[in-house]
């Protein structure tokens, strides 16, 4: 199994104490938890995107870049780019600049986003995001795939021998659909052959499985060889303790309160709602990785009997210091990953997946800015 460590960026204050973190203490901190997360084995880092709550993810393409270029191994991925709501020109340029400072490392989790209150901004009618997602996708496809791109569609002005520029690092980065619960992404992911990412954030196993069992029957009605359709998993919070008591005291407070924050804020439906009670109720039925580093290999690995999910995201509890949000990340790289990598192998991001031979997965290094000037110099 691969490992994400996803940020949506959230500008919060601990429930209990109410300490608020600084917008610009919050992006520096994304940037050194990335940092991070490379240095101790992690596979890939994730921002989210957001444009409406308390959220610093808007311009989320110029934190991803900053990550690309102070990173060298692990793969840059959003979570989600919210393209329903975007112009697939801006998006193919946006991202095609990450991927080229990644050196190919980019991969985009595309999604229509759950957030009503962002259509207004960007003058989406409420139950377009759909069709709206479905078209611009398409048209994504194409323009980092193609030259001299002609296209008329429905949400957009019609393109005429269009280029985006820069190019894309290494070929068309790979596009994984995002799903909270619908079925409607899980379809588009296995129409055009894409892997799945399941939100698997809040509410019970059953409700994923059914996700990611329609998309690989769909994956397979449409040809794809089902070798790769590859699934990723959310997991909400994580946050480890020497025993399962101790996290449960410890994270239980900021937890319980988190959650009654975010079911007033709901709308009700199934991705934005959550059954949990308590941090309990959480730990025995849900998908929080909080607990001893041994409760939490046994819930990964209960959840990948479902799922045979091949890659694992999860969050930082970010409204605690960032220095305990590290040294959780550093447990979890010596304590869990080891042993759960040994229980549950994939071909994701190997020889044996067609976008493992991208040239920066073969273990090329991101040159250092001043080297590449004085090579720059020289020719």
């Amino acid at each position: 199994m691969r490992f994400q460590v996803l940020d949506i960026l959230p500008l919060l204050e601990n429930p209990v104490t109410g300490r608020v973190v600084s917008p610009a203490d919050r992006f520096a901190q994304a940037l050194a938890s990335a940092r991070f997360a490379e240095e101790v084995g992690l596979d890939a880092v994730a921002l989210g995107e957001r444009h409406a709550g308390r959220f610093l993810s808007a311009g989320v393409t110029v934190l991803l870049g900053a990550i690309a270029a102070n990173t060298s191994r692990v793969r840059v991925q959003t979570g989600v780019s919210v393209l329903s709501i975007l112009d697939p020109v801006r998006v193919a340029e946006d991202y095609a600049t990450v991927d080229q400072l990644s050196r190919g490392r980019l991969e985009l989790v595309i999604g229509k986003g759950n957030e009503a209150k962002q259509l207004p901004l960007f003058n989406v009618e409420p139950g377009q995001q759909w069709d709206q997602l479905a078209e611009k996708y398409e048209l994504l496809r194409r323009l980092w795939r193609e030259e001299n791109v002609s296209w008329e569609g429905k949400y957009r002005a019609p393109l005429t021998d269009a280029t985006t520029l820069p190019r894309p690092y290494a070929g068309a980065p790979r596009v994984w659909h995002g799903s909270a619960t619908t079925l409607t992404s899980a379809e588009l992911a296995a129409k055009w052959g894409d892997p799945l990412f399941s939100a698997n954030a809040i509410q019970p196993r059953d409700s994923y499985t059914e996700l990611i069992d329609h998309y690989r029957a769909e994956y397979r009605r449409h040809g794809h060889d089902p070798r790769y359709a590859f699934v990723a998993a959310g997991a909400g919070f994580l946050y480890l303790a020497d025993t399962t008591q101790e996290a449960k005291e410890q994270f239980g407070p900021v937890y319980e309160q988190i959650i009654a924050m975010l079911n007033r804020m709901s709308d009700g439906s199934r991705g934005t709602a959550t059954p949990y009670r308590d941090i309990d109720h959480a730990i025995a039925e849900g998908p929080v990785l909080v607990g001893s580093p041994q409760q939490v290999i046994e819930k990964i690995l209960y959840f990948h009997e479902a799922y045979r999910h091949d890659l694992q995201s999860f969050s930082l509890p970010t409204m605690l210091p960032h220095e305990q949000q590290l040294g959780m990340l550093e447990r979890l790289a010596s304590d869990v990953i080891p042993v759960v990598r040994k229980e549950a192998p994939t071909t994701l991001w190997t020889d044996a997946d067609p976008y493992g031979g991208r040239p920066a997965f073969a273990g090329s290094q991101t040159p250092d800015a001043a080297a590449v000037v004085e090579a720059a110099r020289q020719a």
